[in-house]
């Protein structure tokens, strides 16, 4: 299976690298807008680039069978509706998916009528730590949880913001919780089961944007386990945690490391932390934030399509995590608890901003 990469930023040579890793799936071209990104991963990995993802699509569709989408946030939802109707082909869509879970029906949809499969990215599932933790909930080994806790301290200066338009804003970027956050927002369901109510506040203390660096959030869950939420990009000067604490009826887990790749306490089980420890040191971003999830992610895309394996996260799955988000959201613009069981949107995240939309869409031929 052929692939073309849309967006060639920071997240861009994670998708590179783990395309190599898998035999049965063949990195063909690369795309950005910026002829200088688009260049310099063309000449990495010595595949043609391209500046408009139309030219490379028309010209070359007989050679292309996925596309995985990489532009900013904002975009996934216009380049992903475009390339699913004028080019017909499956989508790989990285973090978070869409912006709202509206959008995420839609494209659903779309994939059924042209028959094609949309893989959404959450690649922290597949940390070492994580699946460890998953497989002691699964057999019972902490028993019930009960009590669950999410800590994000990182550190994102106005520099940052400064490097792209985009970036900060509500309609094509989100804040500390839809950029960094969605990692951890799609674990506690992942870990803990569908939430019942959220109820958040939000501030932004570090940096002259529009949209969160702080969230602070309290959940309920339909199983009963109650949490806290709090992430923040307002940390200085460095990166110090993203952890996740698990108290269940008979023990403790806690899941640290910047990128929750470090099993700290496993209280049933001490022996296991080191084994399900994982050190991202040889990594292009040193494991800053981005672990070693897309290698697990294409390893099962390939499995989709050549031994008829099911992709772990379906249609189901990929909007109940979009909706989660947007409830934090819409509890802090109603300063109301939600509920999770009705049908709502953030009035704010992923509200149209054309002015910014233009400058990512390119013309077709």
């Amino acid at each position: 299976m052929n692939i073309a990469l849309i967006g060639c930023g920071r997240v861009a040579i994670h998708h590179c690298n783990a395309i190599l890793k898998q035999s049965k799936l063949k990195l063909k071209f690369v795309c950005d807008i910026n002829k200088q990104k688009a260049e310099y991963l063309g000449k990495r990995f010595n595949i043609p680039h391209f500046v408009n993802y139309h030219e490379m699509l028309s010209e070359h569709s007989n050679e292309i069978d996925i596309v995985a989408i990489n532009t900013p946030s904002g975009m996934h939802f216009d380049h992903s509706k475009d390339i699913m109707q004028n080019y017909k082909k499956h989508l790989i869509v990285e973090k978070p998916i869409f912006m709202k879970p509206a959008q995420v029906k839609q494209i659903y949809k779309l994939g059924k009528k042209y028959n094609k499969k949309i893989f959404p990215i959450f690649q922290n599932r597949y940390n070492r730590a994580i699946k460890r933790v998953k497989k002691a909930i699964i057999n019972n080994e902490i028993g019930k949880i009960n009590i669950m806790n999410v800590r994000v301290r990182w550190c994102r200066p106005q520099r940052y913001y400064d490097l792209s338009n985009w970036r900060g804003t509500f309609s094509h970027d989100g804040g500390a919780l839809t950029n960094q956050g969605i990692h951890h927002i799609d674990l506690i369901r992942y870990l803990v089961g569908e939430p019942k109510e959220v109820y958040c506040k939000m501030k932004t203390f570090g940096a002259k944007i529009e949209v969160e660096d702080t969230a602070i959030a309290t959940m309920v869950f339909k199983n009963g386990a109650i949490g806290t939420l709090e992430i923040t990009t307002s940390a200085r000067p460095i990166d110090y945690e993203a952890s996740i604490s698990l108290i269940g009826s008979k023990g403790l887990i806690q899941i640290g490391g910047i990128a929750v790749n470090k099993l700290q306490i496993f209280s049933t089980n001490e022996k296991e932390c080191q084994k399900y420890s994982d050190d991202y040191s040889d990594l292009d971003d040193l494991g800053k934030v981005y672990g070693r999830g897309h290698y697990e992610i294409y390893k099962f895309i390939a499995k989709f399509f050549y031994e008829n394996k099911v992709f772990p996260i379906n249609e189901i799955d990929c909007y109940n995590s979009i909706k989660f988000l947007n409830s934090f959201y819409k509890s802090n613009e109603s300063n109301e608890i939600i509920k999770i069981s009705s049908k709502f949107e953030s009035n704010k995240l992923g509200k149209k901003n054309n002015k910014i939309s233009k400058l990512y869409t390119t013309k077709p031929l």
